[in-house]
């Protein structure tokens, strides 16, 4: 067995090119936590320093018959650090950007378009009710019976009717909360 350890990066290179797996976990060992360090520094968050290491090594063994290195690996990888971490930081900056354009579109939404999902949350949030709950309901808010009226054509007390569709509005007005909180009418 070849000890890699003792290998020049130029010697390591030229086997990775090769598809030389063991010259490759070489290379990662003796660079992850430099590359790491730099990227950790630049970017301050661990987990996308993490992540933007592994994009450098994945693309230096993806792309290992193609890069030619001018100076010497270690500047190589100094190199694709930088890039990763502007690549990083544009993207950060097209994902605020994209955040604010949403908030602002939020804040402009189309009052029919409230209004059709206000309607829509209704008309879900109705069909979940217990079919004699939903029943009085539709009767009172759609058909506009009084209490007396319903409670005729149903045969029961007006009490059950006042009872039912407080029931409804209550139900109704749980389910609907968040939207309405959203929209500003409560």
């Amino acid at each position: 067995m070849t000890l890699y350890h003792s290998h020049t990066d130029e010697q390591l290179f030229s086997l990775l090119q090769n598809g030389d797996e063991t010259a490759f976990t070489e290379i990662y060992q003796r660079y992850w936590k430099l590359l790491f360090a730099v990227a950790a520094n630049k970017t301050g968050v661990l987990a996308d320093a993490e992540e933007i290491v592994q994009e450098i090594f994945a693309d230096l063994w993806k792309r290992r018959e193609v890069i030619s290195i001018r100076h010497s690996l270690k500047s190589f990888l100094a190199g694709a650090v930088k890039f990763q971490v502007y690549i990083y930081f544009d993207k950060q900056s097209r994902q605020r950007t994209c955040q604010q354009e949403a908030i602002h579109s939020d804040s402009q939404v189309d009052p029919s378009y409230e209004y059709k999902a206000l309607e829509e949350q209704v008309h879900q949030a109705t069909a979940q009710l217990p079919e004699r709950c939903r029943l009085v309901y539709e009767l009172s808010r759609n058909a506009g019976l009084s209490h007396r009226e319903i409670a005729r054509t149903l045969d029961i007390s007006e009490k059950t009717v006042e009872n039912q569709i407080t029931k409804a509005l209550k139900h109704l007005h749980a389910a609907l909360r968040s939207l309405l909180s959203l929209i500003g009418i409560f």
